[in-house]
């Protein structure tokens, strides 16, 4: 039961992780085609890292799945916090570029 729990957590992580390298992936596409966009590129290319980062833990969190009980639950903790720290991420870049309309 615990394994299935742990499963779950992990594809959620990768998910909200890879929502934050696809959402900075369309910033960064619509930046450079823009004048004056540099500055969102430079933005975005600063914020690649957290994205890679918190990528390679919630495939790590859902790696780790494949093991034991105790596994299991260093891939709980892995990915509650990768995807916790991807969301963040998210809502802050988000925050920080939503349009008024």
């Amino acid at each position: 039961m615990i394994n299935v729990i742990a499963v779950i957590i992990a594809i959620a992580s990768v998910l909200a992780a890879l929502g934050h390298a696809g959402y900075l992936a369309m910033l960064g596409n619509a930046a450079g085609k823009r004048a004056g966009g540099a500055p969102i590129a430079q933005y975005v290319r600063s914020r690649w890292a957290i994205a890679g980062g918190t990528t390679a833990a919630s495939l790590l969190a859902w790696l780790c799945t494949a093991g034991g009980p105790t596994l299991d639950i260093i891939a709980i903790i892995i990915a509650v916090g990768s995807g916790a720290v991807a969301t963040k991420a998210l809502q802050s870049t988000q925050a920080k570029y939503r349009s008024g309309g």
